[in-house]
C-alpha cells in the first residue's frame, strides 16, 4: 500500500509543479510518520523516501536510535522548550517556532553542541483558536526579534491550514504566506534571508505546490489512517 500512495503522491506533486510552471526539484515531500511503526517508514526508505517528520520529541528520540541510516528528520509539531534538549544532531529543521522563549531554549540547546538550528517560524495564517503559531500581524516583529541570535537560522515560514473538503479553500492561505515571506524578505533584515515555505498535508498539498511551497507534510495520503490511541 505504501508504495502505491507513493506513487500517487509523486504524480500529484509533479502535476502541480507542472500548473505551477516550477521544477520538480524545488519541492521535498516530508513523510509524516508520527504515530507509525518502524516497519513503515523502513518501507518508504526502500521507495527513495529520506525525509520524515514527526510530531514529537520521544518519537523521534526513539526512531532514531532504531534506524540508523542517514535520514532527514523534521520536528513538525508543537515544540515545549523543555524538550529541545533531545533535537540537536537528530532533526535537520524545526518546522513550529512561534515564541521567544522557545527561540531562546534552541539557541542554548544547539550552541552546546555548536551547532546551527535551522528553524521555520510557525504562522496561523487562519486564526484559529485551536492552532498553535503567530498572527500574520506578528510575523515580521518576531523574525527581527530573535534573528540575532548566532545558533540559529531562520529559513522561512510553515502555516498548518484548517481541514477541509475543498482543498480550493486554503489557496488564500497558501498564498497570503508566500506573500508574508515575500514582505520580510524585502525588509532586507540582517542575517535573514528566508527561502522555505512549509505548507500543505495530505488534503491540500497540491493547492499548496501551486502557490510556492517548498515542503509539502503528507501523512495519511502514504502511511494511511492512524490510530491515535497508539500514540
Amino acid at each position: 500500500m505504501i508504495r502505491e500512495n507513493l506513487d500517487l503522491v509523486e504524480e500529484n506533486i509533479k502535476k502541480a509543479c507542472d500548473r505551477a510552471g516550477r521544477d520538480r526539484s524545488e519541492v521535498t515531500l516530508i513523510a509524516v510518520s508520527k504515530t507509525k511503526p518502524v516497519s513503515d517508514i523502513r518501507e518508504a526508505m526502500a521507495y527513495g523516501i529520506k525525509t520524515f517528520g514527526e510530531n514529537k520529541v520521544q518519537e523521534i528520540r526513539d526512531k532514531t536510535e532504531e534506524i540508523t541510516e542517514p535520514l532527514n528528520w523534521h520536528m513538525i509539531g508543537h515544540l515545549q522548550a523543555n524538550k529541545v534538549k533531545y533535537l540537536p544532531g537528530k532533526v535537520c529543521m524545526i518546522h513550529s517556532v512561534d515564541n521567544v522563549k522557545l527561540a531562546d531554549e534552541i539557541e542554548k540547546q544547539f550552541a552546546k553542541h555548536d551547532l546551527i538550528a535551522d528553524i521555520l517560524i510557525e504562522v496561523n495564517m487562519a486564526h484559529e483558536d485551536t492552532k498553535f503559531g503567530l498572527s500574520p500581524e506578528e510575523a515580521l516583529g518576531f523574525v527581527k526579534e530573535i534573528c540575532g541570535r548566532e545558533h540559529i537560522r531562520i529559513r522561512g515560514l510553515m502555516t498548518i491550514a484548517p481541514y477541509t473538503e475543498d482543498p480550493e479553500s486554503n489557496r488564500v492561505y497558501f498564498k497570503g504566506l508566500r506573500e508574508l515571506m515575500n514582505k520580510i524578505n524585502a525588509e532586507n533584515i540582517p542575517g535573514v534571508k528566508m527561502d522555505t515555505l512549509s505548507m500543505g498535508m495530505t488534503g491540500d498539498y497540491q493547492v499548496a505546490i501551486e502557490e510556492g511551497a517548498t515542503f509539502v507534510r503528507v501523512g495519511t495520503g502514504i502511511f494511511g489512517e492512524r490510530d491515535y490511541t497508539k500514540s
